[in-house]
């Protein structure tokens, strides 16, 4: 989903504060110390009180009524994520690899994660320098060895950097190119170039794992969020990030990484992904005793239950096609396109794809059902899963909508990507 600049889900690069309110990224108080700054607060808007966050089935939450216009958690610009305030920044270390996050925050409705101390309605937020524009090229620039899909090896140069933010392409992938709203996933190395200090990437790490966002959403630092529209997918791109298009004035004391200093990207870009995209390929029918699934492309699958049937009482799935990529672990964010449905009359209740935009959420998070979480982990990144959840790893003996009571549930779910990722909901 494309947005302009003043948009949910994007910051405002000419450094100033928005007047909107936003969701947050809950990080814990102590990052932010670290980091040197106190969380920033937001002018409310007017309508602020009456705005309710659209639900998803999957949710293992059901706080309003059913609305099918967004997300229960950041689909990639549906919904309520908010507007960058300033430039304070978070690294939420998961597995191996460094996500670098603006954070927001939203004070006119708690969460359950959210900190209880809040800030001053007093306290000002710093503000983020504009970021300078994408040039190719540089007076003086580092080398890179190494092969896309590997850790790459960064020479610095003795000279200083010049403040240009850089991204010139080291070697061009066939993959699709990534547009603006595209979902990416991308592995990295990184230096600072002052100090010639690594910077924690997704190679050479135990359970390294590529970084999993939206290009152009502004959730990332520039370095990562703009640099890769453009290019296609098996690309390797060398970035120059400036201040301006890192941590800013500020820094990131955590990562040891000054206000002056420039950072030194190199990013393969494995992955990229249309909101709307869906699975094809060689589909294995389910058993006889399973509900059968008409796959209607880019529409949500028809799904037609068993006559007579009896209700499960443990998860039952098939893999209608089987992906090629790795399995999916607890931890990860992932990318998924579903279809819902009733187990007792193959009623449609929900599908991603009446919304044209996939899915995302955490595994073993508990921002799922648990059906969910138990029934994605170990599938293969590429696969289309059917899922036969009973109502005790679903909604259990709650009504929810159209979703009666000790209801079991049917699930047609494409896994198309997953990575480190931020925070969900």
């Amino acid at each position: 989903m494309s947005e302009k600049a003043s948009s949910p889900g994007e910051a405002d690069n000419t450094g100033n504060k928005p007047s909107v309110d936003r969701e947050s990224i809950v990080v814990p108080a102590e990052m932010l110390t670290q980091a040197g700054w106190a969380p920033p607060t937001a002018p409310a808007s007017p309508d602020a009180k009456t705005e309710q966050a659209p639900q998803v089935f999957a949710s293992n939450q059901r706080k309003v009524p059913l609305s099918e216009a967004g997300y229960d958690e950041d689909p990639g610009g549906v919904g309520r994520l908010g507007v960058i305030l300033g430039s304070v920044l978070a690294v939420l270390l998961v597995a191996s690899g460094v996500t670098m996050y603006y954070v927001n925050k939203d004070d006119s409705k708690p969460t359950a994660k959210a900190d209880s101390a809040s800030a001053s309605p007093s306290a000002s937020a710093p503000t983020q320098a504009p970021v300078p524009p994408i040039k190719d090229s540089a007076k003086v620039l580092p080398t890179v060895a190494g092969d896309f899909g590997s850790k790459a090896t960064i020479t610095l140069p003795k000279d200083a950097p010049d403040g240009t933010f850089v991204v010139k392409e080291l070697s061009a992938g066939s993959g699709a190119k990534v547009e603006k709203g595209n979902w990416v996933s991308v592995d990295y190395t990184a230096m600072d170039w002052q100090t010639g200090k690594e910077i924690p990437g997704s190679y050479g790490e135990q359970n390294g794992k590529p970084q999993l966002y939206q290009a152009g959403g502004g959730s990332l630092i520039p370095a990562l969020d703009n640099a890769v529209e453009g290019h296609k997918a098996g690309s390797r791109l060398m970035v120059v990030a400036p201040p301006g298009a890192a941590f800013g004035a500020q820094g990131n004391t955590q990562l040891g990484i000054a206000g002056t200093d420039s950072l030194v990207f190199v990013l393969d870009i494995r992955q990229a992904t249309a909101p709307g995209a869906v699975l094809s390929g060689d589909v294995t029918a389910p058993p006889a005793d399973f509900p059968q699934v008409k796959d209607n492309g880019t529409k949500p699958a028809e799904i037609t239950p068993v006559k007579g049937a009896a209700d499960p009482t443990e998860l039952k799935s098939h893999v209608l096609i089987q992906g090629k990529g790795r399995k999916i672990e607890s931890g990860e964010k992932v990318l998924v396109q579903y279809t819902g449905a009733l187990y007792k009359d193959g009623k449609k209740f929900d599908s991603s794809l009446d919304r044209g935009q996939a899915f995302t959420f955490t595994t073993g998070a508990g921002s799922v059902i648990e059906g969910w979480d138990k029934g994605i982990v170990g599938q293969n990144i590429g696969s289309r899963v059917e899922l036969v959840i009973p109502a005790s790893l679903g909604y259990k003996d709650q009504a929810s909508e159209s979703i009666p009571a000790n209801s079991t549930l049917v699930f047609v779910v494409d896994i198309l990507d997953a990575g480190v990722g931020g925070s969900d909901g």
